[in-house]
């Protein structure tokens, strides 16, 4: 890793740098967290797009809530399908871990271990993209990896197994906007900040 020092990409006051897909009203800075509160907010993305990065994000969810975090996302138009996700879900106390369980790569790797905490209470994503490789740290625990070489073919994983991606990773960009998601229920970031590598 190199010596780059952390860059903060939310100030805890305004969303300055930030832009939606969807209603403006939908995403809200709230006691220094970047909330979304009410459905229509769809996405929201940074202005700048980023390319070989440690980031990290401190996220809470209410009960049953579903949002995720993307990066690579390299299409404003088509988040699902140009960017990758990682599954933000309320799955405290899930035993059987799959690719839509918090921390998971979405629809592409399980995590290997669930250290998530209960709904309303904080928990930490840490992502590092570099080249071919994206591994992922929740809770100071790392729970996946992907060598991106290996999803070389459009809708289907490393291990045969079916994704609903249209496009093989190994051919996207590798630089992209990030991104957090409403999927329809409350959830908060905080401390979003990356480190270029």
């Amino acid at each position: 890793m190199s010596n780059q020092e952390w860059i903060s990409l939310f100030d805890g006051q305004t969303l300055d740098g930030w832009s939606t897909t969807g209603k403006a009203e939908g995403w809200v800075v709230e006691d220094g967290s970047i909330a979304c509160l009410v459905q229509g907010g769809k996405y929201l993305y940074t202005l700048e797009q980023y390319e070989n990065f440690v980031l990290s994000i401190d996220f809470k969810i209410a009960e049953k809530t579903n949002s995720g975090i993307f990066f690579r996302w390299s299409d404003l138009n088509d988040p699902v399908h140009t960017g990758i996700e990682i599954q933000v879900f309320d799955s405290y106390g899930q035993e059987i871990l799959d690719t839509h369980t918090c921390g998971a790569i979405y629809d592409m790797v399980a995590p290997s271990s669930n250290p998530s905490k209960p709904a309303g209470e904080w928990n930490n994503i840490i992502i590092t993209s570099v080249p071919n490789r994206i591994t992922i740290e929740k809770n100071g625990i790392q729970v996946a990896e992907m060598d991106v070489d290996q999803w070389n073919e459009a809708g289907k994983n490393a291990d045969g197994s079916k994704n609903k991606f249209k496009y093989a990773w190994k051919d996207m960009p590798q630089s992209g906007h990030i991104g957090l998601q409403d999927h329809g229920g409350k959830v908060w970031f905080r401390e979003v900040k990356i480190k270029l590598l």
